[in-house]
C-alpha cells in the first residue's frame, strides 16, 4: 500500500528494482552470451572444415598426358580427383612444457583418423602428426617434441631442411640443413615442402625469427616461430591424405625389388 499509493515511494521503489533487475538481468545475458559463442565457435570450426576441403590443392587431376586412359578413380564434380579431406577435432588434452609434448584428440578410429596423418590448426598452420589412436581418440606428437622431425622450406628462396624442436622455448622451432649462401631474412616464411604424405605443399609452419650460425659449420641454424599457438589449442584438422597408400605400396614394391 505505501508503495501503491505514495507517488515518491513508488518511484523509489521502481528505481531500485530497475536497478537490481537490471544486473541480474545483465549476469544472466553474460551467461547466455558465453554458452552461445561456444555453440557459434564449433558452428565456424564445422564450416571451416567444409571450406577446406573445397580448396583447390586438396584435388589433383590423374596424369593422362601420355597416353589416353580410361580408368574408374572416383571423382568429384569437377573432374578432379580428391586427395586429401580434412575431419574437425576438439582438443582435449595438451601439452607445451615437457621435452616431448603430445596432445590428445577427441577424434579416434571410429571417426577415420589413423597413425601419421598430418594435424593443422584452425588458421591451417602445421601442428603435427597423429601417432596412435582407439576408438574414440588420438594421440598427436606436436612440433614441440624432441622426436618430432619435418621436412620444411623457406618460402623465398626453395630451400629443403628439416624443422625440429631444441627443448629451449615454446613456440620456437629450429630449421636446419638450409646452405649459408641462402641468403635468409627475419621474417621469411617457412612452410611445408610436400615431400611428405602428411601435409599438402605450401603450409605455414612459422616466420623466420633469427639465424645462428656456427662458423664450423656449413648450413644455418634457423629459429622459427611456429605461425600455430600450442598455448592456446581448442581445435584442430586431421588431414587425410587419401592417396597415401598407394604411393608407399609403389615405394615399397621398389625398395623389395632392389634388396
Amino acid at each position: 500500500m505505501l508503495f501503491s499509493y505514495n507517488h515518491y515511494h513508488h518511484s523509489i521503489y521502481s528505481s531500485a528494482a530497475a536497478g537490481i533487475t537490471g544486473k541480474i538481468n545483465k549476469q544472466y545475458n553474460n551467461i547466455e552470451y558465453y554458452f552461445q559463442l561456444k555453440r557459434t565457435n564449433d558452428s565456424l570450426v564445422k564450416a571451416n572444415e567444409n571450406l577446406y576441403n573445397k580448396l583447390k590443392q586438396d584435388f589433383e587431376l590423374p596424369d593422362t598426358t601420355t597416353r589416353l586412359t580410361i580408368d574408374t578413380i572416383n571423382v568429384d564434380t569437377i573432374a578432379r580427383q580428391r586427395k586429401y579431406l580434412y575431419m574437425q577435432a576438439k582438443v582435449v588434452s595438451n601439452s607445451v612444457a615437457q621435452q616431448n609434448n603430445f596432445m590428445e584428440l577427441h577424434r579416434g578410429s571410429t571417426q577415420g583418423v589413423t597413425p601419421d596423418m598430418g594435424v593443422l590448426d584452425v588458421n591451417h598452420a602445421v601442428v603435427g602428426m597423429v601417432m596412435d589412436v582407439s576408438e574414440n581418440f588420438s594421440v598427436v606428437m606436436n612440433l614441440l617434441n624432441g622426436q618430432s622431425n619435418i621436412s620444411a622450406k623457406v618460402k623465398k628462396t626453395g630451400e629443403v631442411g628439416s624443422l625440429v624442436w631444441d627443448g629451449k622455448a615454446t613456440n620456437v622451432v629450429i630449421l636446419k640443413d638450409i646452405p649459408k649462401v641462402v641468403k635468409v631474412a627475419k621474417g621469411d616464411s617457412v612452410i611445408t615442402s610436400g615431400f611428405s604424405d602428411k601435409f599438402p605443399y605450401g603450409l605455414l609452419i612459422g616466420r623466420v625469427i633469427g639465424l645462428e650460425d656456427d662458423e664450423s659449420s656449413s648450413t644455418h641454424t634457423i629459429r622459427v616461430r611456429t605461425a600455430a599457438n600450442f598455448y592456446n589449442l581448442q581445435y584442430v584438422y586431421v588431414i587425410n591424405n587419401l592417396q597415401r597408400e598407394e604411393a608407399r605400396q609403389l615405394l615399397n614394391k621398389v625398395k623389395k625389388t632392389n634388396e
